[in-house]
């Protein structure tokens, strides 16, 4: 039994608005599931595809208060196409965040970056980037939550990708501040077809992950915590 990365959840105050900066800024088509939800994905993908980890953009209330601990790193192969997607970015509405190289925030506050990506082909999104405490605990966790690869682990990064070699990377950065709060932005995972939801949820409990309590809220998917509680979706297999 497994699972694997399939899309990136990330609240906005006006889903449509922002999903359709994303829409630009990775080329991708917009769709809707209904009322306060945005999906972005690439033109003519069949869902679910480890070519791409796709976006949900869903509504939320709650303002953002501190800098995201799991943020996107866009793919430039030349300082040329750096600079024209940074300049496209600038028109669709980002600004630099003044934080270093490349660095720039989304129209609701969002930090992403825009790194040197000369190396195996990602397509848009170069890279998932995770702050956490312990890069070669969490790299043990999701190496044995999901078929993705652990490339490399240090004491400072750790390195995965899907089991195919294609679509971006998920990098696991250390970083002296901890989580507070809910993550404005996480990821989800799906697992495969004839897989059961509930079983897998509990696997990954297993491993170290933790129930998170939604209260009387009732949803199609499960809600977990990594062991540094960053939550999670377990949804349906697909």
């Amino acid at each position: 039994m497994a699972t694997r990365f399939v899309q990136i959840n990330m609240k906005a105050r006006d889903d449509a608005a922002l999903g359709g900066f994303w829409a630009g800024a990775l080329g991708w088509a917009m769709s809707s599931e209904g009322p306060g939800v945005t999906n972005l994905e690439p033109v003519g993908f069949d869902y679910p595809d480890p070519a791409a980890v796709c976006i949900d953009l869903v509504v939320s209330a709650e303002p953002k208060t501190t800098r995201n601990r799991v943020r996107l790193e866009l793919a430039a192969t030349s300082e040329a196409e750096r600079a024209e997607l940074i300049g496209r970015l600038t028109e669709l509405g980002a600004t630099p965040a003044g934080t270093g190289p490349g660095e720039m925030v989304d129209p609701e506050g969002n930090e992403f970056r825009v790194v040197d990506s000369s190396g195996p082909a990602t397509g848009p999104i170069a890279a998932m980037v995770v702050d956490c405490a312990d890069p070669r605990a969490m790299a043990g966790f999701w190496g044995a939550a999901t078929d993705w690869i652990v490339h490399e682990v240090g004491d400072q990064e750790a390195v995965l990708r899907s089991a195919k070699g294609v679509g971006p990377w998920l990098r696991f950065v250390r970083t002296a501040e901890e989580k507070t709060g809910w993550n404005r932005v996480h990821l989800d995972v799906r697992p495969y077809p004839g897989d059961d939801m509930r079983a897998e949820a509990v696997r990954l409990r297993a491993l170290g992950a933790t129930a998170v309590d939604l209260g009387d809220a009732e949803v199609s998917w499960t809600v977990l915590a990594d062991p540094e509680g960053n939550e999670f979706c377990v949804l349906a297999p697909a």
